[in-house]
């Protein structure tokens, strides 16, 4: 879905095959769930372990409430149609008499019952947030990048909304908007700080650049896939929210270059990797490799399917399974 030009999914062709399949009968999908799962055995179990407990940390057995909606009351809603789509895509393997609570949106609370979510805080109690991958036509983009790092421009990039919503960017573009170091624009108008407005420009043009803001917006920063898949750097503070992508697993210096809360350091940081190519050379590659492990499609589905799974099992809906992983 990956459109060469522009490093965006092609939404239009997200959509209208996602309808097409809503033509295809669900007991298809049911009947093929176990076939599906048997599949781990092409992969590392220790490997598909860790992602199915990562997203989904329930660890005891619990009781939903009669609340909780039936898999079949899932439709589509205008403002969430990628979420429905996304879910859809999986749930469909299971009976649809089974009940899923869903938190569609920017999450950034842990929910009082087990609930499938796009994102979650990273704190310890985290047990009720599920995570799956929602909104992926949005979220889950990657690059084709043909610049070299050496041929780009020594400045941070930074595009974006900037909102009440958006606290991190506003504090960030109030202390940094005219650096010498920075290119920072705000895309949207009618605000309290207009004169950050600047023209909306491609990823294509971002990757002239070598460093990328990654602030994060209301929950995560949307723009960390593509970057990460680049031959740029994400330069952000340590994640506080995180999704599918697994932010808490990034690793300071290594994966991207950290800022401090405040961004007090933002010069220092940028002087400091700006004279050593090596190492900027070092996290790119380990940026690139970790995004890798995302666009395996089959692998994927496998550890979609399993979270649900063990949602159910967890919930007291379906019985465990021998051999189960968690």
């Amino acid at each position: 879905m990956l459109s060469k030009k522009s490093h965006r999914n092609n939404k239009q062709l997200y959509y209208s095959l996602n309808f097409l399949k809503l033509l295809i009968p669900n007991f298809l999908y049911r009947n093929s769930l176990k076939k599906n799962l048997d599949e781990i055995q092409k992969y590392d179990d220790d490997y598909i372990k860790m992602r199915v407990n990562f997203y989904n940390k329930l660890d005891r057995d619990i009781n939903l409430s009669e609340n909780v909606s039936e898999l079949s009351k899932l439709k589509i809603k205008n403002f969430h149609k990628t979420y429905f789509f996304d879910s859809y895509e999986f749930t469909r393997y299971f009976k649809s008499s089974l009940k899923m609570n869903f938190l569609f949106g920017d999450i950034t609370h842990i929910p009082e019952i087990p609930s499938i979510v796009k994102s979650r805080p990273i704190a310890e109690n985290q047990k009720n947030s599920i995570l799956f991958k929602l909104n992926k036509v949005r979220h889950f983009t990657y690059t084709n990048d043909s610049n070299q790092f050496a041929d780009k421009k020594n400045i941070l990039i930074g595009r974006g909304a900037v909102t009440k919503k958006h606290k991190k960017r506003t504090s960030f573009y109030k202390i940094y908007f005219n650096h010498h170091l920075c290119d920072l624009g705000q895309i949207n108008k009618n605000t309290d700080h207009d004169h950050w407005i600047k023209d909306k420009i491609s990823i294509e043009d971002h990757l002239k650049y070598k460093f990328v803001l990654c602030v994060e917006g209301v929950d995560v920063a949307t723009n960390l896939k593509w970057v990460m898949s680049s031959n740029s750097i994400a330069v952000m503070a340590k994640p506080k929210i995180e999704s599918w992508f697994m932010e808490s697993k990034l690793v300071a210096d290594y994966h991207y270059i950290e800022i401090n809360d405040d961004y007090s350091n933002l010069e220092e940081k940028l002087n400091y990797y700006i004279n050593n190519v090596d190492e900027c050379l070092k996290i790119i590659e380990n940026a690139n490799t970790y995004v890798s492990q995302f666009k395996d499609y089959n692998r994927e589905k496998l550890i979609s399917l399993l979270v649900l799974e063990k949602y159910f099992i967890k919930t007291l809906q379906i019985p465990k399974r021998i051999n189960l992983l968690y």
